[in-house]
């Protein structure tokens, strides 16, 4: 009669799926109120048939609910986990702890931790005591590593300097003087950047206007931009610029007609005719005072945005234009020279390389180099990069500048590296 109300109160049965890693599978059936424990004993007991003599492996295993990833607490009963019907649950043997190691293999870990410790300042010493000392200056070192762009433009001042000189010794110098002047505005009139032109005239400013902007900007499209909107309501806007004809036909009398930066040249031509009868040393003199009076007509044209961006920072507006002339007009470069050494200074543009330099007579006595001095060409080439570093890649391209600018950068690579 007892059994009979035990069972009559007892709770719900459920069916429960057991699933072991073996792929062994088999339903048990157990009451809300079992414990998981009960439930695990009953399980080993199926799946290694009655057989638990071990007492241990009851509790090196344990049951998982698959769905949710759970361990099941061998104290919870099975309506404490929220167990349902059909529900399908993992038998898995619990992984062994690791064995603590012993003494021995501690004490050998530790030696081997030892034996493999990088060594400390004084170990390194006491090894290197009885080693010859090598004195090296690594500051002269790394100051020798010079940087080609870097020296190119003293290179370039020393050798205008020279190309001034020897077009002065040929009695046809100023024939030559004016065919560089010709040369110069020729120059002028193909430098137009056909892609920075476009742009602007598809903004739809005039093509005269954008040609005038780009030239006095140096051919930059943004700076371009905001001249011709600062001018749009100027009443010279559409002046041509000194020389230029806004027709367009200043190309075929730029011989005749100075170009914009050839003003100085026109009476430098007509200096030296009326002063034909001085002496050729004489001549070289004023000859090279008047490429130099050409080469300061040439105004650095800061960027306005870098300008305005550099001085937010707090830096003066003298040191902003100094530092974006040296690192033509690079805002980045500009900031980090401000916050530098400055160096090199803005009066450092204008030195030149010492001429008693090995790199500077290696170049002279290249007969390439020679040769292309005699050029007028290579003069203005050497003038135009000296105030846009940037056409460079124009003028080493160059068939007549090229090779000479080719051996420039042989020759101070090969000193460089000795």
């Amino acid at each position: 009669m007892f059994v009979q109300e035990e069972k009559i109160f007892a709770g719900k049965v459920l069916k429960i799926h057991i699933c072991t890693v073996d792929g062994t599978e088999w339903l048990e059936e157990v009451t809300e109120d079992t414990t998981v424990e009960k439930l695990k004993e009953k399980c080993l007991k199926h799946y290694v048939h009655g057989n638990l003599e071990d007492p241990k492996t009851l509790t090196h295993h344990k049951l998982i609910h698959a769905a949710t990833e759970r361990v099941l607490t061998d104290t919870k009963t099975v309506a404490d986990e929220n167990l349902k019907d059909k529900d399908v649950l993992l038998l898995i043997k619990k992984r062994p702890p690791p064995t603590a190691p012993k003494m021995a293999d501690v004490s050998s870990d530790e030696k081997k931790k030892q034996d493999n410790k990088a060594p400390d300042k004084d170990a390194i010493l006491k090894a290197t005591a009885n080693l010859s000392t090598r004195h090296t200056d690594r500051t002269v070192t790394q100051h020798n590593i010079r940087d080609f762009q870097t020296e190119l433009r003293k290179i370039l001042v020393s050798l205008i300097e020279v190309a001034q000189k020897l077009l002065a010794l040929n009695p046809d110098a100023v024939e030559l003087f004016k065919k560089a002047n010709a040369m110069l505005d020729e120059d002028e009139e193909d430098r137009v950047d056909e892609t920075a032109l476009q742009q602007l005239t598809e903004m739809g400013f005039p093509e005269s206007r954008a040609i005038k902007a780009l030239r006095l900007n140096h051919m930059s499209v943004t700076q371009a931009m905001e001249w011709l909107i600062e001018h749009v309501d100027d009443p010279s806007v559409d002046t041509p610029l000194p020389g230029q004809d806004s027709s367009g036909a200043a190309g075929a009398t730029a011989a005749a007609t100075p170009g914009p930066s050839a003003s100085a040249s026109a009476s430098a031509s007509a200096f030296l005719s009326s002063q034909s009868s001085t002496d050729e040393s004489s001549r070289q003199d004023e000859l090279t005072e008047i490429f130099k009076r050409i080469r300061r007509k040439r105004e650095f044209r800061p960027d306005s945005r870098a300008v305005i961006a550099l001085m937010e920072m707090g830096f003066d507006e003298k040191e902003v234009i100094d530092a974006l002339r040296v690192n033509n007009n690079q805002q980045d470069a500009a900031c980090e020279w401000l916050l530098g050494d400055r160096k090199p200074s803005p009066e450092d543009l204008d030195k030149g390389i010492d001429t008693n330099s090995p790199l500077f007579q290696a170049i002279l006595e290249n007969p390439v180099v020679q040769l292309g001095l005699t050029n007028p060409k290579t003069l203005l080439a050497f003038e135009d990069m000296l105030e846009n570093p940037l056409n460079s890649t124009q003028w080493m391209n160059d068939p007549e500048t090229g090779p000479v600018m080719l051996q420039i950068s042989r020759i101070f690579q090969t000193l460089n590296r000795t």
